[in-house]
């Protein structure tokens, strides 16, 4: 695993010398590692942000971009991971947003009106 410093933000990234047997979602896991572990209807979205971050990554020749949607999304994929919390913690989430009891399906509430 490598650090790289760029102005304020620290990014790590994975490479190939990391011993075997650590977490797949740990701090730099790999693109196809999070997208392994994302809901399929996740996936499409993983891709489409993938795929725009280096397609600017190589126009820009700065990776911070790309760094922060793979962080993004490893982050996502780890909260989803269990599926339990993720659903009490998008309850939550809507309760808050809302100051109402959540709706049956909590994770499209608390979605569905991101600026609130």
């Amino acid at each position: 695993m490598r650090t790289v410093i760029v102005g304020t933000m620290t990014a790590t990234y994975s490479i190939d010398d990391e011993p075997a047997g650590g977490h797949p979602l740990r701090q730099g896991a790999s693109p196809a590692a999070i997208h392994a572990a994302l809901p399929p209807e996740d996936r499409a979205d993983f891709d489409a942000d993938y795929a725009k971050a280096l397609d600017r990554a190589g126009t820009t020749r700065d990776l911070t971009e790309l760094f922060t949607v793979l962080e993004h999304w490893r982050r996502l994929a780890v909260l989803q991971s269990e599926p339990e919390i993720f659903r009490r913690v998008a309850e939550r989430a809507a309760e808050l947003r809302t100051d109402e009891p959540a709706t049956e399906d909590p994770a499209a509430e608390a979605q569905a009106d991101p600026g609130r």
